[in-house]
């Protein structure tokens, strides 16, 4: 005899597991990690593979003593929340500041919730805010690209965000556009290689696991908010630090790979529009006049909390529903 199954919207299913979704954005990740390793050498390998295993264990411990529920590490969840968290700090911070974050990430931002599904926030970012918070200092103590696997750990240097943010017009305009594509500049290790992450989005729009409507809207927004406060100084300027916005920090990264995690964003298309959209003007606002030269992070984080008011109030027809007439 079947049984009805009934569970909460979505119902359509795209033939694609959990576990080939998380996966399939890992391999997407696989040109930043190759670039991170190229400019940041081992430390950026040491990070990763000690955020991967903490979010692992993490995982493990909480489900089986804690939750009483047989462990899931096999669905990816975990260690896409590992590799997300590693890519959003820098290559130098030490070690056990990562072990703290993947704790942060993976029992508060996931499993407090209920786990897999129920959580609010993307872990991730809640692991990034955390440690942003709780350790300013080396959070924002940013080495300077080694290629090759040259140690970073001796050589700090400004990123472009903070360049960005002081506003000096010949500083801005000596920046080179073609180091924050390739990711030969100063920031967390697996946001500053432009290319690469548009090379994973890339992938991800092929292999339908995501839509273009989130990280479009985001940097549209961005690009068109950044360039709007600028023309004042000039169009060409302002084409340049509009630019400069979209591929420095963590932007891309965010737009991409973040923003778009199922269980914290909009279910229909418009309302993945304006969600993309406000977290735009988010980012900028808090980039331009904040008290941080990056806001991708805070802008995500804040309109994760306000999906489930999208989602009320943005929904799609219903099927075979009746339409009055006057």
């Amino acid at each position: 005899m079947n049984k009805l199954i009934v569970s909460p919207s979505p119902h359509t299913h795209s033939g694609l597991s959990t576990a080939q979704c998380m996966y399939g954005v890992l391999i997407a990740l696989i040109p930043t990690f190759l670039i991170s390793i190229y400019f940041f050498g081992i430390d950026a390998l040491l990070v990763t593979t000690t955020a991967v295993i903490a979010c692992l264990l993490f995982e493990f411990l909480i489900q089986k003593y804690l939750l009483k529920k047989a462990p899931t590490l096999g669905d990816g969840t975990a260690i896409l929340t590992g590799v997300l968290l590693a890519f959003n700090l820098p290559a130098s911070i030490p070690l056990w500041i990562v072990v703290i974050g993947a704790l942060f990430a993976i029992g508060v931002g996931k499993m407090a919730f209920g786990g897999l599904g129920n959580n609010i926030f993307n872990p991730a970012l809640a692991g990034r805010i955390f440690l942003l918070i709780s350790f300013p200092q080396q959070m924002t103590t940013w080495p300077t690209p080694a290629p090759w696997g040259a140690s970073v750990d001796a050589v700090t240097g400004p990123t472009t965000l903070n360049i960005l943010k002081r506003g000096n017009i010949e500083e801005i305009a000596n920046i080179d556009v073609i180091n924050t594509l390739i990711g030969n500049s100063g920031g967390s290790f697996g946001e500053v290689g432009a290319i690469a992450l548009i090379i994973g989005f890339v992938y991800l729009l092929w292999r339908k696991i995501i839509t273009w409507h989130i990280p479009v809207s985001i940097i549209l927004t961005v690009f068109l908010f950044s360039f709007a406060v600028t023309i004042k100084e000039g169009l060409e300027y302002a084409i340049i630090f509009a630019e400069l916005q979209i591929f420095s920090g963590g932007l891309l990264l965010g737009a991409i790979f973040m923003a778009t995690d199922y269980v914290t964003s909009p279910m229909t298309r418009g309302g993945m529009i304006l969600y993309g959209i406000l977290i735009g003007i988010i980012t900028v606002v808090i980039r331009l006049w904040g008290a941080y030269p990056e806001g991708m992070s805070f802008a995500i984080f804040i309109m994760n909390g306000a999906t489930p008011l999208i989602n009320k109030y943005m929904k799609p027809k219903r099927f075979g529903e009746v339409v009055k007439h006057g």
